[in-house]
């Protein structure tokens, strides 16, 4: 595209080229606006465009790992095994993007630098990085929550002879064969990595800088049986009700009414091993029992069944006390393919960073606090993101008055309503942000982006409210409790509504052991960021229903122009 200095005016930008962004430009294509889409990779995939990392895998089941919305597609569309692997949820996402003709409304290689809100125009004054400017009345954000990458601060990061890579910028090129690798980190995506990685049998050497040991569960992959196919495309419509009006769209219902001290202790271990041979991580911590997260003696007898599996597991009793964890059960539950039994491997080891850290990267290697120098030819970082709000920081988005929202999130951290909506940020949708519902991602990006598809539709047509206060006492926008005349067709969610969103998301996760945990799901992972709730905990199903109560009644919490 040439590049020009005039503004270009159009009703709407989506910034992303994921499952949220393909989904949200198709939905305002639909209704017929001017719409544009960016990103900055050169293709579409989002975050399975940059995580090519080898085992990056979905750790949803297949049937679930994909858009409700096309029904045909759900029964015709080729995959082979319970869990799909990166290449294949890009392939897919490249498929619906050739299906329903949207590459010619993406702009790759573009990325948004700034975002200004005029009050003279009502519109967003955009700066993209090819130096064009764009005037729109719409923007939204589909960033992704797991996208900013996270990259450690060690001294000595420029002194490395060797190759460094970090999991989300993965090089294409990439040649691993024969050589000492070093892997900081350990999380979903680290888990992933060396369990790959080890069974290539390629590297020389495996070492797994680990600072929390993980409790990881069998994903349970494996082909999926046309009987199995069969009977799913017959299903299909039962299976997305289920899945989006359950907790967290994980394709089963999750316990809710079964504590761990209601069964005997054999009872217990019968259960926890049905879902251990099932597969799945966050199926063993919810559907087994009703209250891993929220009760202690519970959480440790779930931990206690691991760390058994760990031990019987992993041969050697040093590797397996290094590989058992000693915190609380309490993280984004993991799944995996073999992770433990690689350890059995006389090249795989773990370097303990939580009680001798890294102190600096030399020329060689990683040396650690008691002058271990450990030399290595590639270093690579699985250190996971500065999650949900990451990218929004780094972005200069102003709303009224000149406040970004990194001033908007600098004292209580990111806040918004519903998820998707900041005050003083007229127009501005994101997709997944900060205190969205914690659940399967896909799922609930379909359920935000149709949530703000209405809001515009609603906004184009100026459907004003009947009403001049909603029922829970939030005025809606109005002038000594008339209507203004005309609505210029903007949303914008009120300052009192979103801190009574974030007081409510606070307080769900207040009795959980997640908050005891230093994880990214509270912003932890990264150091110097505030701590603080990010998500809404009751789940995909229970936060739909909120929702559609709030549209249905007259747009509670929103203020309109």
């Amino acid at each position: 595209m040439p590049i020009t200095m005039e503004p270009q005016y159009l009703d709407a930008l989506v910034v992303g080229a994921g499952f949220g962004g393909i989904y949200q430009l198709k939905k305002l294509l639909d209704q017929g606006l001017n719409v544009k889409g960016i990103d900055m990779a050169d293709d579409v995939g989002g975050t399975w465009y940059w995580n090519r990392y080898p085992g990056a895998m979905s750790d949803t089941m297949s049937f679930l790992y994909r858009y409700s919305w096309d029904h045909e597609d759900l029964v015709s569309y080729p995959w082979s095994n319970h869990y799909l692997q990166g290449p294949e949820i890009l392939a897919y996402l490249k498929h619906v993007v050739k299906k329903y003709d949207l590459r010619k409304h993406f702009q790759f290689e573009t990325e948004l630098l700034a975002a200004q809100w005029n009050e003279e125009e009502l519109r967003w004054v955009v700066t993209l990085s090819t130096k064009e400017v764009l005037k729109v009345k719409y923007l939204v954000t589909a960033l992704g929550l797991l996208s900013k990458t996270n990259f450690p601060a060690f001294p000595g990061l420029d002194k490395f002879a060797g190759q460094l890579y970090h999991t989300a910028r993965w090089p294409q090129n990439a040649d691993l064969k024969g050589k000492r690798v070093g892997v900081i980190g350990n999380g979903s995506t680290g888990v992933q990595l060396i369990t790959a990685l080890a069974k290539a049998e390629e590297v020389k050497q495996l070492l797994s800088f680990q600072r929390n040991p993980q409790y990881s569960v069998p994903a349970g992959n494996g082909p999926v049986s046309t009987q199995h196919r069969k009977h799913l495309n017959e299903t299909y419509d039962q299976v997305w009700d289920q899945a989006k009006n359950s907790l967290f769209a994980y394709g089963f219902d999750e316990e809710l009414n079964r504590p761990v001290a209601s069964v005997s202790p054999e009872e217990r271990e019968h259960i926890f091993e049905e879902a251990w041979q099932q597969g799945n991580g966050f199926r063993f911590m919810f559907w087994t029992f009703s209250d891993i997260t929220v009760n202690e003696d519970a959480n440790i007898a779930a931990s206690d069944f691991i760390r058994n599996k760990i031990r019987q597991t992993v041969k050697d009793p040093e590797k397996a006390r290094k590989l058992c964890p000693t915190e609380w059960y309490a993280r984004r539950p993991l799944c995996d393919s073999g992770y433990y039994e690689q350890f059995n491997r006389e090249n795989v080891d773990i370097v303990d960073i939580k009680t001798n850290p890294i102190t600096e990267l030399t020329a060689t290697g990683i040396k650690t606090a008691d002058g271990t120098l450990y030399e290595l030819d590639v270093i690579i970082c699985a250190t996971g993101f500065d999650a949900v709000d990451g990218n929004y920081t780094r972005v200069a988005i102003q709303g009224r008055n000149g406040r970004t929202l990194k001033d908007h999130w600098s004292k209580m951290g990111p806040t918004s309503y519903l998820g998707l909506s900041v005050p003083n940020f007229p127009n501005l949708f994101l997709i997944t942000g900060p205190n969205g519902p914690f659940s399967n991602l896909p799922p609930a990006i379909e359920c935000h982006v149709e949530i703000i598809t209405d809001l515009i539709v609603r906004a184009e047509k100026n459907e004003l409210p009947k009403a001049a206060i909603g029922t829970n006492g939030y005025t809606n926008g109005y002038v000594n409790g008339h209507a203004k005349s005309h609505t210029h067709g903007i949303v914008e969610a009120l300052s009192e509504a979103e801190q009574e969103w974030t007081t409510r998301c606070d307080e769900l996760s207040s009795k959980s052991l997640f908050r005891r945990i230093d994880s990214w799901i509270f912003g932890k992972n990264v150091p110097g960021k505030k701590g603080t709730t990010m998500f809404f905990f009751a789940g995909l199903g229970p936060y739909r229903r909120i929702v559609k109560e709030i549209l249905d009644d007259d747009l509670r919490g929103f203020r309109r122009f």
